[in-house]
């Protein structure tokens, strides 16, 4: 029996129709991939908190030809954070590649029963960049395969033995360990993504000459309180513009003001939640108005109030009493 087992399987693939293996391949420039990465790991945010796995969004990228690998820590996947990231890794990059795949992100597209939908945000984006779009169909994760290897080589690689301070130090951290992993060789290519990237880099799109607007961005009057609100946190404004209408522009690290093109508030954003930050001028300058305020001089002048004459009730008085009918005696 085990001879005759031993036979057929010899024989079997002499008989069995050829089916090939199929292989992905990329072209120069062609498709970079992004999604988010969660790292199992705990970094404090400042206020005594911290910020888990579920909290640690890491915005990755992963070039089709060159698997030249990016990626970036921000503070939420809101749309405001998600495309202020996004364009800080095209930016470092220096070129846009033609094809941009995302995994069904809430604040990119989702796919409907027949083709993905794209939100406003993200047909305004992929227009001023000139470049294509493609939500992955759920279910489908051999379309994303690049990244979740690339994640996978994250947590074993990078991960372990590192401590973190802050979200920037995680980010130095993680660029300082990019670099040198992009360095490596990899066996899919037989060579390193460095030496491929210039190549990748050659066939792709130049940046587009304006800069696309991304981040917190909104116009208010500044009321007495003279604070705004940035994702869950308060900001000073300096209280000299108080009642006038400033532009709020927070992207990944700082929260500015400006009021008539003039700076009136410049915040290290914070990651931390529900916190409220004064610049020690604001409070200075608040303080200043408020004694000057105090200082001006208010009019003694005395207001003049009607006296009415009494003469005049005694005299009323006096007349219904010679009005009245007299009464009858019996």
């Amino acid at each position: 029996i085990r001879v005759l087992r031993t036979r057929v399987s010899e024989l079997r693939p002499v008989y069995l129709p050829p089916d090939p293996a199929s292989r992905t391949t990329y072209q120069p420039g062609e498709v970079a991939q992004f999604d988010f990465w969660f790292p199992p790991t705990t970094v404090p945010v400042g206020a005594g908190q911290e910020r888990t796995a579920t909290q640690l969004p890491v915005l990755t990228m992963a070039l089709g030809y060159s698997r030249w690998r990016d990626g970036i820590l921000i503070p939420s996947r809101s749309a405001e954070d998600l495309f202020a990231g996004w364009w800080t890794l095209l930016e470092r990059l220096g070129r846009v590649p033609r094809v941009l795949v995302w995994d069904g992100e809430g604040a990119v597209g989702k796919w409907r029963p027949r083709e993905p939908l794209l939100t406003e945000a993200t047909h305004a984006f992929r227009g001023l960049l000139g470049v294509k779009i493609v939500i992955c169909r759920p279910g489908d994760p051999e379309a994303k395969g690049l990244l979740e290897r690339t994640h996978d080589h994250y947590e074993r690689s990078f991960l372990p033995g590192w401590i973190f301070t802050s979200p920037a130090d995680f980010n130095t951290q993680f660029a300082s360990w990019m670099a040198n992993s992009n360095q490596r060789t990899m066996r899919v290519l037989g060579c390193r993504p460095a030496d491929r990237v210039a190549a990748d880099r050659a066939s792709m799109l130049t940046l587009p000459p304006v800069t696309p607007v991304t981040g917190w961005r909104f116009a208010t009057r500044l009321p007495r309180d003279h604070y705004v609100r940035v994702d869950s946190n308060d900001y000073s404004i300096h209280p000299a513009v108080i009642g006038r209408r400033i532009e709020v522009v927070a992207d990944l690290a700082t929260v500015t003001a400006t009021c008539d093109g003039q700076l009136v508030a410049c915040h290290d954003r914070s990651w931390a939640r529900h916190q409220t930050f004064t610049d020690p001028a604001h409070a200075d300058a608040a303080a200043l108005l408020r004694r000057r305020r105090l200082q001006v001089p208010r009019p003694l002048g005395v207001d003049e109030v009607e006296q009415r004459d009494l003469s005049v009730y005694d005299a009323i008085s006096e007349q219904a009493i010679r009005c009245r009918p007299q009464e009858h005696h019996r």
